[in-house]
């Protein structure tokens, strides 16, 4: 289970980077629009955990509600810490 969390939250932080990278490279760099889908995936893994508490036992390719909130939360955290260092590296001003 612990592969299977693991392999979700990698494949859905790449997507979420690349996400956030087309739109920061969309927009102008004063708007923080780019870091907006990390955080909805970080809601939706926040509900994912509260669902797992509230309904009952449920499996979804090898996931419960919980594993699918721990994924989606750790995917939110990389993809925020990732596009923050790119997005900071080329708006550098030195």
């Amino acid at each position: 289970m612990i592969e299977t969390v693991l392999t979700i939250g990698g494949v859905t932080a790449a997507i979420l980077v690349a996400i956030s990278l087309f739109i920061s490279k969309a927009v102008s760099k004063d708007k923080y629009i780019g870091y907006f889908p990390s955080f909805i995936v970080a809601l939706a893994g926040g509900i994912f955990i509260v669902l797992s508490a509230l309904a009952g036992k449920a499996d979804i390719m090898g996931l419960g509600y919980g594993g699918w909130g721990i994924a989606f939360l750790f995917a939110a955290a990389a993809g925020i810490l990732i596009t923050t260092i790119l997005d900071s590296s080329a708006n550098a001003e030195a």
